[in-house]
């Protein structure tokens, strides 16, 4: 009876965003958008969704995915110029999103957004991270909270258990480098993600001081920042960390038991689910512990992704209809529990067992929220990072030249740019 009655709640909503859609843009003429997006692993899932949509809205999705990062934001931006134009299309929040505000490329949803959060599905909290200048610009297309999978059957064989502190982290560790297993999987090549380990060991240890480094109000060679380095490198120098030269896909090594655990968003689940792993029989996840005690909260680090309309679409009111309905319940059930993963909607109940009790605590104010460094990062930055990280894993004593280098991209960066915004 729940279900039906959030289904039909979430259906009669959309009825009025639909509305409003058609009172800006007129009937839609366009019957299947292109959705253009980063993320080629989830065409199937995009394509269930577009089934749904074409039953309850009369728009079907094709999806078009990339699975290079560099060339997927080539295409976009060269789209503004170029008559080849993705009908909606996945972005990034911070300042890549403000870049393209700022070029007036980007549909402003503040529409969307005031029903959706009268209706109860979109949060205020996550609204901040799609405001530019006082107005909202596209919907959430995931939300994900970064924190660690495990490998059950591996830690059922040592007798391990979820760490409560940072301490017991390491001791579980010790524990699998002591039997010849390694702990955690890390990759240097490709960069993408070689910032995981970084965001997590400095807001991990100071959340304030992460924060003024995204804005310039702190710099990379600080001590604080430097004692994350050291950390890390600690931690490879001890052997915890996969080979950082395989270049596998990390579902490969987590499933292989070449790592224990794997540091990563819970759109990682997807990955899983895609090779048939199952949640709470096959692995497991927790929040990683602070590595500061006494911090008052546990910062768990949260990201969402923009799903976006041009500000000049081939059809604006068709664009309007289909994002009006993707934030509903009707929508964000089947996308959430297709992939195994959490929602943009606060109404929506997470399918995934393992996922459950970290997405009810992080709307309670349990955990101190901290935007993930990609989208924290202005992007000049964001580079220098993440060559730079990845050149420390191949080379962990380079650690204080690799910040010094990052440290010169960000004074190029700030010196145009106004710091603590």
């Amino acid at each position: 009876m729940r279900i039906h009655g959030l289904r039909t709640a979430s259906l009669c909503a959309a009825a009025t965003l639909f509305a409003i859609a058609g009172c800006s843009g007129g009937s839609a003429k366009k019957n299947e958008l292109k959705l253009y997006n980063d993320k080629n692993a989830w065409t199937p899932f995009f394509n269930e969704l577009g089934a749904l949509s074409k039953q309850q809205t009369g728009l079907s999705i094709k999806p078009v995915g990339y699975s290079d990062e560099r060339a997927y934001d080539a295409f976009i931006t060269a789209s503004f110029r170029t008559r080849i134009k993705p009908d909606l299309f996945t972005w990034q929040t911070g300042s890549k999103l403000k870049d393209i505000v700022d070029l007036r490329q980007v549909a402003d949803t503040s529409a969307i957004w005031q029903q959706g959060i009268k209706n109860g599905d979109l949060s205020q909290d996550v609204e901040k991270y799609f405001t530019v200048g006082g107005k909202q610009y596209c919907v959430p297309t995931n939300v994900a909270y970064w924190g660690m999978f495990y490998n059950k059957r591996i830690f059922a064989k040592y007798g391990l258990k979820p760490p409560a502190t940072w301490n017991d982290l390491i001791r579980a560790a010790d524990t699998l480098k002591q039997h010849g297993q390694k702990a955690f999987f890390t990759q240097a090549t490709p960069n993408l993600f070689t910032f995981t380990w970084f965001q997590q060991l400095l807001a991990g240890s100071d959340p304030a001081l992460y924060d003024r480094l995204s804005t310039g109000q702190a710099k990379y060679t600080d001590p604080g920042v430097v004692a994350a380095m050291t950390r890390w490198k600690s931690m490879l120098d001890a052997g915890y960390f996969s080979d950082p030269a395989d270049t596998s896909d990390p579902a490969d090594v987590f499933k292989s038991g070449k790592a224990a655990m794997v540091n990563y968003g819970t759109f990682f689940a997807t990955s899983l689910t895609q090779r048939g792993m199952k949640p709470g029989s096959d692995y497991g996840f927790f929040v990683i512990p602070s590595v500061d005690p006494s911090l008052p909260k546990t910062p768990l680090i949260f990201e969402t992704g923009p799903l976006c309309s041009l500000n000049k679409a081939a059809d604006p009111a068709a664009n309007t209809k289909f994002l009006s309905w993707w934030v509903t319940p009707a929508a964000q059930e089947k996308w959430s529990a297709s992939r195994g993963d959490v929602s943009a909607n606060p109404r929506v109940k997470v399918s995934n067992p393992e996922f459950a009790p970290v997405s009810k605590d992080a709307g309670t104010g349990r955990y101190q929220l901290v935007q993930r460094y990609f989208e924290a990062t202005p992007a000049p930055i964001l580079a220098a990072a993440l060559d730079g990280f990845s050149g420390f894993l191949a080379d962990p004593g380079s650690y204080m030249k690799v910040l010094q280098t990052i440290q010169k991209a960000a004074d190029g960066y700030w010196s145009q740019h106004k710091t603590g915004s």
